[in-house]
C-alpha cells in the first residue's frame, strides 16, 4: 500500500466527519450503559466561532470522546441561546438600514424579521464547530425558543409565580439606554473612567449663603430632590431644617440628615436624585422624597427635566456645565477616576433607572446550591472558584428578571381591563382565571392584554440540562431520568454567576439534585502581551483560518499545550504550528512502520523483544497516568504526557530499537507487536486529534466499513513492572553517554564501538545489553572489573562506562585537550578551597551556602581523578 508522504488535514477531516455522522456515531439512546453527559454552553444563535469557543469546545470534546471510549454512553448535547439583547439590536440595524423603525411594526411582524434573521444566521457557529471534529449528537441540537424550551420556560415562570417567589415592583434597576432595556447586575461592566468632579453651588432659600455639592453627573441635577448631610457633621449643624435651591431650576429642595453621607468625600454635602442613584433611591425610600425621573428609555432628557428636553445625556453634560458658570453655580472643576457601569452587550453607559419590573427572590433558592458547591458535591476545577461563587451567592440580590424586548420569551402575565392581572401558561388558561378571579363570564381573549416584557435570556438558559431532557415539561421521562444529572460542565469563569450558579439553583429547584457533578473553567484566551482577543483590537485570528492553515487537530493541541484549567491561555500561531508539527511527527512513524518488509521466517531478535516488553510496560503506566490526570480535570498535563511518549518514547526510542537494518526486512512478530503498540498509542491520543489518529488507525490494519477508532475500547489499566522500566532509563542515559563521546570525538556513526561495563554498587541489569549494542552500534560489549586505561568513560548512577578510543583519536590531540582540562579544574578547586578555608565565610554564610562550596569542592575533587587517570592511560 502507498502511504502519501504528507499528511493533508483539509481532505482527511472532511472524509472521516462525514463517515462518523452517516453512522451515526455521535448519536445516544438510553441503554444499560452508565451515562456521560455534558450540554454545551449554548452559543449565541446569530454568533460565530472564536478562539474562546475553540477552547471550550476542544476540551468538551476530548472529555466525550474519552468517556465514549471508556465504555460509557456519551451524550454531548449542542444548541444555541437566543439572546435577546444581542439578536434584538442586530435585527433593529437590519431593518434601520431599510428605512424601517422597530416601532412602526407591531410586535408580530417584528418577531417575523427575527425570525428570519435567526433561521438565516443561526446555526452557522454549529456548523463551525463541525470543522473542529466536535462530536455532538447533532439530533438533539436545541434553541432556548424552540418550542420545547419556551413552553418550560414559561411553565417555570408561572410555577415560580405560583410559590410566591416571582414578583412585580418598581425598583431601581440597571437601564440601557441603546438596547432599550433593564439589565441584571451581573450584565454591568465597571471600567475604570477619567472622569471630572464638578463642585456646584446650591443657594440656601431665603439667605445669601450657598452648599457646595460635588458630582460627577451634573446633568442629574435636574432630578435633585434634596440636600443630604451626616447628622454628625458639625460644619452643617446650622443648615438644619433649612431649603435650598436646584441650580438653574430653582427648585427649593430640603436639606436632610443621613448616616449614609461620608464626611471626607467631596464637600460632605451630597445631592440626592432618588430616580438616577441607587444610593440615593436608599435614602429617598426612608426621607419619603419624590422621585424625579428626568431621562427618556433612550437616555435623552425627559419633559421631567424641564431644561434640555430631547437632548442626548452627554450632550447636556457638555451643554450645562457654562450655563452653570454664567449662574455663578459653578465653584471648581477636579480632575477624578471614577468606575462607570457599562452594558456588557451594547457597551452603552448604563443608566440607573426607576422601573416597574419582575423580580424572583433568591434568598432561599441559592441556599442548596451554595451549601452543595461549598461541600463539594459539586466539583469546581480549579476549586479557587469557590470563594467568588460563595461571595456572589451569599450577597446575592432579587433577580430582575424583565427585560424591555419583543426577542424572547413574552411574560405570561395578562392583564385585565380593571388593572388586575392573571398569569398563566398561555391565554386560554389566562381567560380561566380571569373569569374565576373576576366573577366576569362574559370576558374574551381579546379583554385580555399580555405584558410586553420579554424574559432575561438567563431565564431559559438557566434550566438547560432539564430542558435539553425536556425534563421540565414530562419530568418523569426516560431520558431525564437517564442522562441527569449530567456528568461535566465546561465553561469560562465570567459566567460563573450568570449561568453556572443559577443552572445549580434550577437543579435543586426542579430536579432536588445537582445539574452536573464538576465544573471545569476554562482561562480566557488572550495574545502574548496578555489582552483579551477581540476584533476591535483586531489581535484575534479566524478560528477557521487556522483550522485551513494548520488542520483541526493541530489547533485543538496548540490550544491545549499550554492551558491550565482557570488559566489564561496565551496565543501564539506558534501554538497551533507545533500542535501541526507533532501530526507530521505521528504520520511520519506511521509512514516508518507500514513501509517496513515484513518477513515471516526471521526470529525476532533479542533487542526487539526487549524493547517491545519495556514500551509495553511503558504504555501501561502512561494509561494509568492519564486516568490520574483526566480524574483530577489535568487536561492539558495528560496532553503533554501522550505528547511527550509519542515523540520520546515511541518515535525516539522503540522504533529506532526495532528499525530493521537498511534495505533488510523485519520479522513479523516485531512488527506485529510494534503495530498493535502503535494501535493502542491511537486510541489513547484519538480524545485530543481525533482526524489524524481515524486516518492512521484505518490504514494500519484492514478495517472493515462502519469501524471506527472513536468507537473502540481504551488501553485499560494495567500492572506494569516499574524496576524494568526504571533499568531501561539507565539504558538510555548509557546510549546518551556513548553518542556524547562520538560527537565530542568526532566519531561516525558507522565506525562500529566497543564498550566496557564496570559494575558498580547497586548494580547494572545486563538485560538490556543487546539494545545498547543496536542503539549506539558496539562491535563489542565487555563486563570489566577494572578500570580502563586510555578509554572515554562516563559514569550512570554507580555503573562506569569505558569506551576505548584507540585508532580513533589523536592521542597528543587528546592528551593536550585533557590536561588542560585539567588545569583548570585544579584552578576551580582552588578557588572554592580558599572560599572553605576562610573561617568568617564558613561560619557566617548560610548553611545551604556552605554546602553547596562542599559539594563543588566533592565535585571538583573527582573530576580531576577522572582526568588523572584518563592522562596516565594515555601516556
Amino acid at each position: 500500500m502507498e502511504i502519501p508522504s504528507k499528511y493533508t488535514p483539509a481532505e482527511i477531516e472532511e472524509k472521516w466527519y462525514k463517515y462518523w455522522t452517516e453512522r451515526r456515531f455521535f448519536h445516544s439512546v438510553p441503554d444499560d450503559r452508565e451515562p456521560y453527559t455534558i450540554v454545551i454552553p449554548p452559543p449565541n444563535v446569530t454568533g460565530v466561532l472564536h478562539m474562546g469557543h475553540m477552547l471550550n469546545n476542544t476540551i468538551q470534546d476530548i472529555l466525550v470522546r474519552r468517556a465514549r471510549m471508556t465504555g460509557k454512553n456519551a451524550c454531548w448535547v449542542p444548541g444555541t441561546d437566543h439572546a435577546s439583547i444581542a439578536t434584538e439590536a442586530k435585527v433593529v440595524n437590519k431593518l434601520k438600514e431599510e428605512g424601517i423603525d422597530k416601532y412602526d411594526l407591531t410586535r408580530q411582524e417584528f418577531l417575523e424579521h427575527a425570525w428570519n434573521w435567526t433561521h438565516k444566521h443561526g446555526g452557522i457557529i454549529l456548523e463551525q464547530l463541525k470543522k473542529l471534529g466536535a462530536s455532538c449528537d447533532w439530533d438533539r441540537t436545541a434553541f432556548t425558543m424552540d418550542e420545547a424550551r419556551s413552553e418550560s420556560v414559561i411553565k417555570v415562570f408561572v410555577d415560580l409565580y405560583n410559590k410566591g417567589l416571582i414578583y412585580r415592583g418598581v425598583r431601581m434597576v440597571h437601564w440601557d439606554p441603546a438596547a432599550k432595556t433593564a439589565l441584571s447586575d451581573e450584565e454591568v461592566i465597571y471600567k475604570e473612567l477619567k472622569s471630572k468632579l464638578y463642585y456646584l453651588k446650591y443657594k440656601i432659600d431665603g439667605e445669601d449663603g450657598f452648599v457646595t455639592i460635588a458630582t460627577t453627573r451634573p446633568e442629574t441635577i435636574l432630578g435633585d430632590t434634596a440636600v443630604c448631610v451626616n447628622p454628625a457633621d458639625e460644619r452643617f449643624a446650622h443648615l438644619k431644617g433649612k431649603r435650598v435651591l436646584v441650580p438653574l431650576v430653582n427648585r427649593s429642595i430640603p436639606i436632610i440628615e443621613d448616616d449614609y453621607v461620608d464626611m471626607e468625600f467631596g464637600t460632605g454635602c451630597l445631592k440626592i436624585t432618588p430616580a438616577h442613584d441607587i444610593n440615593d433611591y436608599e435614602i429617598g425610600m426612608r426621607h419619603n422624597l419624590p422621585s424625579i425621573d428626568i431621562f427618556n428609555d433612550d437616555g435623552t432628557l425627559s419633559k421631567d427635566a424641564e431644561l434640555f428636553v430631547g437632548e442626548d445625556r452627554f450632550d447636556v453634560r457638555d451643554k450645562i456645565i457654562p450655563e452653570l458658570e454664567k449662574a455663578g453655580n459653578m465653584a471648581k472643576i477636579e480632575d477624578y477616576t471614577n468606575k462607570v457601569g457599562f452594558s456588557e452587550r451594547t457597551d452603552a453607559i448604563i443608566e440607573p433607572k426607576l422601573s416597574a419590573q419582575w423580580f424572583l427572590k433568591m434568598e432561599e433558592l441559592v441556599k442548596p446550591a451554595l451549601e452543595n458547591v461549598m461541600n463539594d458535591t459539586i466539583s469546581f476545577h480549579p476549586p479557587k472558584f469557590k470563594n467568588t461563587y460563595r461571595h456572589w451567592m451569599n450577597n446575592i440580590k432579587d433577580w430582575c428578571i424583565s427585560r424591555q424586548l419583543w426577542w424572547g420569551h413574552q411574560i405570561p402575565v395578562y392583564y385585565l381591563p380593571q388593572g388586575d392581572f392573571v398569569c398563566a401558561e398561555t391565554a386560554e388558561k389566562a381567560l380561566e382565571l380571569a373569569k374565576e378571579k373576576t366573577g366576569n363570564t362574559n370576558l374574551t381573549i381579546a379583554d385580555l392584554r399580555q405584558d410586553e416584557d420579554a424574559l432575561d435570556t438567563w431565564f431559559s438558559s438557566w434550566l438547560w440540562p432539564i430542558s435539553v431532557f425536556d425534563g421540565i415539561r414530562f419530568p418523569e421521562n426516560e431520558e431525564i431520568k437517564y442522562y441527569y444529572p449530567t456528568s461535566d460542565l465546561v465553561t469560562a469563569p465570567d459566567i460563573i454567576f450568570f449561568w453556572v450558579a443559577r443552572m445549580i439553583i434550577a437543579g435543586y429547584e426542579y430536579r432536588d439534585e445537582l445539574p452536573f457533578k464538576n465544573v471545569y473553567f476554562t482561562g480566557m484566551v488572550r495574545d502574548t502581551q496578555r489582552r483579551k482577543m477581540s476584533k476591535s483590537l483586531g489581535n484575534s485570528p479566524d478560528p477557521l483560518d487556522l483550522i485551513a492553515k494548520y488542520g483541526a487537530d493541530g489547533v485543538r493541541v496548540g490550544m491545549l499545550l499550554c492551558s491550565p484549567a482557570g488559566g489564561d491561555l496565551l496565543f501564539d500561531e506558534n501554538l497551533p504550528q507545533q500542535g501541526a508539527g507533532f501530526v507530521t511527527k505521528i504520520w511520519n512513524a506511521f509512514r516508518l512502520v507500514k513501509n517496513w518488509e515484513v518477513a515471516e521466517n526471521i526470529e525476532q531478535p533479542e533487542h526487539s523483544k526487549l524493547a517491545i516488553e519495556w514500551f509495553r510496560n511503558k504504555l501501561h503506566q502512561v494509561v494509568e497516568t492519564l486516568d490520574e490526570q483526566f480524574n483530577q480535570f489535568r487536561i492539558s498535563e495528560a496532553l503533554m504526557t501522550i505528547y511527550t511518549t509519542v515523540r520520546d518514547e515511541f518515535s525516539g526510542w522503540l522504533l529506532e530499537v526495532v528499525k530493521p537494518p537498511y534495505q533488510q526486512p523485519i520479522d513479523a512478530k516485531t512488527y506485529n507487536e510494534t503495530v498493535d503498540l502503535f494501535d493502542q498509542l491511537l486510541r489513547l491520543m484519538h480524545p485530543f486529534m481525533p482526524f489524524v489518529t481515524e486516518e492512521i488507525w484505518q490504514l494500519l490494519k484492514n478495517r472493515e466499513d462502519g469501524e471506527s477508532i472513536m468507537m473502540c475500547q481504551l488501553p485499560p489499566v494495567e500492572s506494569y513492572n516499574s524496576e524494568m522500566l526504571a533499568a531501561f532509563e539507565n539504558v538510555k542515559e548509557a546510549i546518551s553517554g556513548i553518542r556524547n563521546i562520538r560527537k565530542d570525538k568526532n566519531i561516525p556513526n558507522k565506525d562500529t564501538l566497543e564498550l566496557c561495563i564496570q559494575q558498580g554498587d547497586k548494580g547494572f541489569e545486563p538485560q538490556f545489553n543487546s539494545v545498547i549494542i543496536k542503539m549506539a552500534h558496539l562491535s563489542s560489549l565487555e563486563m570489566v572489573t577494572d578500570e580502563v586505561q586510555g578509554a572515554a568513560s562516563f559514569r550512570v548512577k554507580s555503573t562506569n562506562f569505558y569506551v576505548p578510543l584507540e585508532g580513533f583519536i589523536d592521542v597528543e590531540e587528546e592528551l593536550k585537550k585533557l590536561e588542560e582540562e585539567l588545569k583548570y579544574t585544579k584552578g576551580f578547586l582552588n578557588s572554592v578551597m580558599k572560599k572553605l578555608s576562610n573561617e568568617r565565610f564558613v561560619n557566617n554564610a548560610p548553611e545551604a551556602v556552605v554546602a553547596k562550596e562542599k559539594a563543588k569542592q566533592s565535585d571538583a575533587e573527582a573530576k580531576i581523578k577522572v582526568l588523572e587517570e584518563r592522562i596516565a592511560g594515555l601516556k
